[in-house]
């Protein structure tokens, strides 16, 4: 991890997302005031860091001083001694729209703001922002508190500086930052992961395959590589001592083959009853917060054999950030 003088995190929304950054900033000894209105966030968010922490103990990524959780009435009470302020109401552009330009009135002028959206634009979400130069992205992936990736995306009006500044805060709480070059909707991650979940609506809705024989085809092949060499990286070694060079040119020509759709079929009642069935199959009698658990301790054990024996510190692998470059 890497040092930062960021001590108090206020956090905008304490739902899935919100509680999963809270338990972060709370492992790596930071000061958390979290602000939601419904009356069931601070249950919520509590009872998560509580099942988590365990986790987290065991993995090695809890600081030997816990940090402190506060709840605040509203944005201007949690955000207005904030040195970082992450945003995770709902997703929807009006509602972002709106507490950026209540929490930009009352953060201090220094202080870096970010969002957890998961597709909307930085432009469009500092339209009535006091300093849009320091609003940006900064997408996390469930759960936010194992998960190292977050993608930071700004507009032309955000500052390299305030980008550089949430890179190492990030950085400081065990992440890895990935800076979208260019304003994108939806950004690199989701992109990439709605184009497999189109194709597997189409293997499922013509019949092809099951939701967990789809899962299978996944997690027991190209899932595993997928943990830690990506797809280009896993196809380079796939080619042999040829690498990529070999693996394109033997099946570059199946580009041209139709093998898959970009489209999305029609999400008929049907379909859509199919992969609700098929997901409630899969889990079969398991409870969703022993599953969740589940979940959390493989991903946990995951990247502890990665650290070892994939990416030690002295060869990360990770690429820069251009704020870095």
């Amino acid at each position: 991890m890497t040092e930062s003088n960021i001590k108090k995190v206020a956090l905008v929304g304490g739902g899935v997302i919100g509680g999963g950054w809270a338990t972060r900033c709370l492992a790596n000894g930071l000061e958390v005031v979290l602000t939601d209105p419904r009356p069931e966030a601070r249950d919520y968010v509590e009872t998560m860091v509580a099942d988590a922490w365990p986790v987290l103990e065991d993995a090695g990524l809890v600081s030997e001083n816990k940090g402190e959780l506060h709840f605040a009435q509203d944005i201007a009470q949690a955000v207005q001694d904030a040195d970082f302020v992450q945003e995770n109401v709902p997703e929807r552009e009006e509602l972002k729209i709106s507490v950026h330009e209540e929490i930009s009135q009352h953060a201090r002028e220094d202080v870096v703001i970010a969002s957890s959206s998961s597709g909307l634009l930085p432009s469009r979400l500092q339209a009535r922002c006091a300093h849009p130069e320091r609003l940006m992205i900064g997408h996390p992936f469930a759960p936010v508190y194992l998960l190292p990736l977050v993608e930071i995306v700004g507009s032309e009006q955000t500052s390299q500086t305030a980008i550089a500044q949430a890179g190492a805060f990030y950085r400081s709480l065990g992440m890895r930052p990935l800076h979208v070059r260019r304003e994108i909707e939806a950004y690199i991650a989701d992109r990439l992961q709605e184009s497999l979940y189109r194709e597997a609506l189409h293997l499922i809705d013509q019949g092809v395959a099951t939701v967990a024989e789809i899962d299978a085809a996944v997690t027991g092949g190209p899932g595993l590589r997928w943990a830690f060499m990506g797809t280009f990286l896993a196809w380079h070694l796939g080619g042999g001592p040829g690498g990529m060079r070999h693996t394109i040119e033997q099946f570059g020509p199946a580009l041209e083959l139709p093998w898959s759709h970009m489209k999305a079929p029609e999400l008929t009642d049907e379909l859509k009853e199919r992969i609700v069935d098929g997901c409630e199959v899969e889990s079969g009698a398991r409870a969703f917060d022993e599953m969740e658990r589940r979940r959390d301790r493989c991903l946990a054990e995951i990247q502890k054999v990665l650290k070892e024996h994939w990416y030690p510190p002295e060869e990360d692998g990770w690429p820069p950030m251009a704020t870095d470059r």
